[in-house]
């Protein structure tokens, strides 16, 4: 979500396993094709795994790494303008949460991410992960040397951890928030300014 926000192109993704390759390592695999296919890469990303084949493992771990490419000018970064509105699109959700949250639709994905990507009133993206929403505001703004102003009746929490980027941040003009409320079939929150 990270490489896509920022308007890279994924061409790479390698995923280190510390399991054994059958049945626990192939498992993970499918998980993360899964994952590349529901994004939509499956046919543009090159990937490699490695398993741990050498010594018996009894813990699981994971580490993945995408490498991406942009022009600079296609970069989404510091492209916010005074007056955006800031978007939470999702809710944010932690540990168990996340599969409860994924069930009902509440929690954002990549097609969302891909979805803000094709609107060209989108300035910027931002996956809100364990820092939370204030956090992430935080950082949008500064990216485009601007202050954020958070409302202050918000209906959701803005400092609570969005755990594995259950929420994603986009800036873009007031006047388009009906449209991108109206394309997005996730939880879409207005929660502040720009300025």
């Amino acid at each position: 979500m990270e490489t896509l926000a920022v308007g890279a192109e994924p061409i790479c993704l390698a995923n280190t396993l510390t399991v054994e390759h059958k049945p626990t390592g192939i498992q993970i695999i499918k998980g993360i094709l899964s994952e590349v296919r529901y994004a939509r890469l499956d046919s543009r990303i090159i990937m490699t795994d490695s398993t741990e084949k050498n010594i018996p493992v009894r813990q699981t771990g994971v580490g993945v790494t995408v490498v991406g490419i942009a022009a600079r000018r296609s970069l989404r970064i510091g492209r916010c303008g005074r007056g955006d509105a800031l978007v939470a699109i999702g809710l944010p959700h932690v540990g168990s949460e996340v599969i409860r949250g994924e069930k009902e639709r509440r929690i954002a994905d990549t097609r969302d991410v891909c979805t803000l990507l094709s609107l060209g009133f989108v300035h910027e993206i931002i996956p809100v992960g364990s820092q939370g929403i204030s956090y992430e505001a935080e950082t949008i703004a500064e990216d485009s040397n601007l202050r954020s102003t958070l409302g202050p009746d918000l209906q959701l929490d803005i400092r609570k951890s969005a755990g594995p980027a259950t929420v994603v941040l986009c800036a873009c003009p007031h006047r388009y928030f009906s449209e991108l409320s109206s394309l997005i079939q996730k939880p879409v929150n207005l929660i502040g300014t720009l300025n």
